[in-house]
């Protein structure tokens, strides 16, 4: 991390504080984390240095709710997130960085708003969310898009697991296994893309306790927050990140 100003590192280091505590139960820090990372790197850089560092919550998720995990809904989902994965790589291999980037301050953009439909909406959306086979398929299109081109599925893996009616703790361990699965999916491609490098995986290293320190804090802490609140400023602030992006 020689090449990297104090600031900057402090910056990845709030990030890899964020991927451990977003694992325990607050996907929308998903949308914080890609905007501090690119404030760093250049976009396609920031995704592939945060890959790492989400695999590594990730086990640690796997491990705290392993005994919560609703494997026929990761099921239904596996060939839709599979298509999704693909458009997206697609997207990475033929566009430069600065059109990468846009896009991503875009997508960021979209998600916040949907986020704050779902929570403007209320018990509302839920009942209007369809239990057909197209609401699974373009939920599945959609997340593994959006985790590909930002590693940002997270708002929508919340909205399509808490459609389904499950209990918190059954969001959080079926979501930290279908990140974790499908995290590992996009390693090799990440490498050929020449975004996860020797240089990247160096950085990575150096955020590993903090990663851990971010999930056992997490554990601690999101059941006694007042989730509304702290999710509003995390998508205040993801939303400046993301303009900044577009602009």
């Amino acid at each position: 991390m020689a090449e990297l100003s104090l600031f900057q590192i402090a910056i990845v280091l709030a990030a890899a504080l964020c991927c451990g505590f977003a694992k325990t139960g607050i996907a929308t820090l998903g949308i914080f984390n890609a905007m501090l990372m690119t404030q760093v790197f250049p976009a396609k850089e920031a995704v592939g240095t945060l890959l790492p560092m989400l695999i590594a919550a990730d086990l640690a998720a796997v491990i705290l709710y392993r005994r919560h995990v609703v494997w026929k809904h990761l099921v239904s989902l596996a060939p839709w997130v599979l298509i999704g994965l693909g458009c997206g790589y697609a997207l990475l291999y033929f566009a430069n960085d600065g059109l990468i980037r846009r896009f991503l301050g875009i997508m960021l953009l979209v998600l916040i708003a949907f986020q704050l439909l779902k929570d403007r909406a209320g018990v509302r959306f839920d009942r209007a969310m369809p239990k057909s086979r197209l609401f699974t398929s373009g939920m599945g299109v959609l997340a593994g898009f959006a985790t590909m081109i930002g590693n940002v599925s997270g708002v929508v893996m919340s909205i399509y697991l808490l459609g389904k009616k499950l209990p918190k703790e059954a969001v959080v361990g079926t979501g930290a296994w279908f990140y974790l699965a499908v995290n590992l999916i996009k390693v090799p491609f990440f490498v050929q893309l020449g975004m996860i490098t020797g240089r990247s995986l160096s950085i990575n290293a150096w955020t590993l306790p903090v990663i851990a320190a971010g999930t056992l804090v997490g554990a601690k802490v999101v059941p006694r927050i007042r989730q509304s609140a702290f999710q509003t400023v995390i998508l205040v602030i993801g939303a400046v990140g993301a303009a900044m992006l577009v602009i």
